[in-house]
C-alpha cells in the first residue's frame, strides 16, 4: 500500500529503536537507574529511557503558517532537532516549505519551542525538497542542547530505535519499536522520482513527528522521521543518518543538494539475477557482479555516451562497482565532468565509455 499523505504535513513519519543485542538478562530488565546495569549489548529497564533523556532536549516543536491569496489558512506543525549549539535545526522540508501551491505568509520563519518551554522565531536557510530534509536557523543567546548524529550504515532488521517529537502538538512524545527494513526503496512505496532509499520502523508516528530524530538505543540520531502508512498501524520510515549528512555537506558547499543524472535505469546484480538473465539470453556477459542497465534515457547523457539496454557497468571511474550505490558516491556532485565507465556486453565484448552527467531536475 503506499503511504497516504498526512492531513497536516504532506508526509507523515516514522522512527524505531536501537541495539537489541544477543538477549536481555533477567537481573537486568528488573534494575532501577541505580540498581544493577545491563549488560553491554542487552536491553534493560532504564535503556529506553535514558536515549530518549539523551536527545529529548534538543528536540523542538516547529510550527509554520499558512496562507492562500494573504489570508492565513491554518499550520503546519512538526518537530526537529538541533544539531549544533549555535542554533541549526534538521528537520523535513515539507513541515517548513510549502509543497501545494499555497504561499506561506510566515515567508520563511518558523516558530520553534524548545522541550525547556523557550521559543523562538527560526528561517528556513536550506530545503532540498526530493531528499524532503530542511536546515532552520534559530539565534539564541546561550549555548543549546544538540543532539549526537550518529550511522545508519549498520543498522539490521530487529535493532531497537525510539521516535521523538511532537505528534499531534503533544511536545516531548516519545515511542519505541525496531528497525523493520534497512533499505526500503521509493519505488517499493510508490512513490516516483529518482531512487531513494528509507529506514523502516514500527514505532507509533502521528501528524508532527515528521522531521523529529529517529534515535538508536545510545541516544544517536540515527535517521529523519518523514512518513507513514496512514492505513496501516506500525508502518514508518525515516531518512538515514547517512543520507542526511551527505545533503547537509551539500548545503554547506553549495547550498543546494547537485545532484548528477545519467539517463540510466540501472539494476544491482546478484548470482540469481545474473543466472536469470542468462537463461533468457544466452548471450548475456559472464559477470557475477555489477549494474545492469536494462534502459537508457533519449537524449540523456547515457545515451550520448554510447550505452545501450543490456550493458552491464563493472567499473567506474577506475574502481569496481558492484551497486548503484557506489556508482553515485563516485560522482558525487560531479556535473559536466567526464567520467569513465567500463561495460560488459553480449558476447563479454569490454567497452569503455566517456559520459558527462547533467544536474538532474530537482522536481523528477
Amino acid at each position: 500500500t503506499a503511504p497516504v499523505p498526512s492531513t497536516d504535513t504532506k508526509k507523515e513519519t516514522s522512527a524505531d529503536v536501537g541495539d537489541f543485542g544477543a538477549g536481555i538478562k533477567k537481573e537486568a530488565s528488573v534494575g532501577t537507574g541505580d540498581g544493577p546495569k545491563p549488560c553491554c549489548g542487552c536491553l534493560g529497564r532504564d535503556t529506553i529511557a535514558n536515549a530518549a533523556a539523551t536527545v529529548g532536549p534538543a528536540v523542538v516543536n516547529l510550527a509554520v503558517s499558512r496562507g492562500f491569496q494573504g489570508l492565513t489558512v491554518g499550520k503546519s506543525m512538526g518537530s526537529g532537532t538541533i544539531i549544533d549549539p549555535n542554533g541549526t535545526i534538521l528537520t523535513c522540508a515539507h513541515v517548513v516549505v510549502d509543497f501545494q501551491g499555497l504561499s506561506s505568509s510566515s515567508k520563511g520563519k518558523v516558530d520553534v519551542t524548545l522541550q525547556d518551554g523557550r521559543s523562538f522565531e527560526g528561517t528556513v536557510v536550506n530545503a532540498d525538497l526530493h531528499s524532503d530534509i530542511a536546515i532552520v536557523k534559530i539565534k539564541s543567546k546561550t549555548p543549546l542542547p544538540t543532539a549526537k548524529l550518529g550511522s545508519s550504515s549498520k543498522l539490521r532488521p530487529g535493532e531497537w530505535v525510539v521516535a521523538v517529537g511532537c505528534p499531534l502538538s503533544l511536545q516531548n512524545t516519545i515511542t519505541a519499536g525496531i528497525v523493520s527494513c534497512v533499505d526500503r526503496k521509493s519505488s517499493d512505496l510508490g512513490l516516483g522520482g529518482m531512487q531513494r532509499e528509507f529506514l523502516q520502523t514500527d514505532c507509533a508516528i502521528n501528524t508532527g513527528n515528521s522531521g523529529g530524530p529517529l534515535v538508536n538505543i545510545d541516544g544517536e540520531v540515527v535517521g529523519v522521521n518523514i512518513m507513514k502508512v496512514l492505513a496501516a498501524d506500525g508502518l514508518g520510515f525515516s531518512v538515514p543518518i547517512d543520507s542526511v549528512s551527505k545533503i547537509i555537506e551539500h548545503f554547506k558547499r553549495s547550498g543546494r543538494v547537485v545532484r548528477p543524472w545519467l539517463g540510466l535505469k540501472m539494476l544491482d546484480l546478484n548470482d540469481m539475477i545474473v543466472a536469470q538473465l542468462k537463461e533468457r539470453d544466452p548471450t548475456f556477459p559472464n559477470v557475477s557482479t555489477g549494474v545492469v542497465v536494462p534502459m537508457v534515457t533519449p537524449g540523456s547523457p547515457g545515451e550520448r555516451a554510447g550505452f545501450r539496454p543490456g550493458d552491464v557497468v563493472i567499473e567506474f571511474e577506475g574502481r569496481p562497482v558492484g551497486s548503484i550505490k557506489e556508482i553515485i558516491e563516485i560522482m558525487g556532485d560531479k556535473v559536466g565532468k567526464p567520467l569513465k565507465a567500463v561495460v560488459k556486453r553480449a558476447n563479454d565484448i569490454s567497452v569503455i565509455l566517456t559520459v558527462i552527467p547533467e544536474e538532474a531536475n530537482p522536481n523528477i
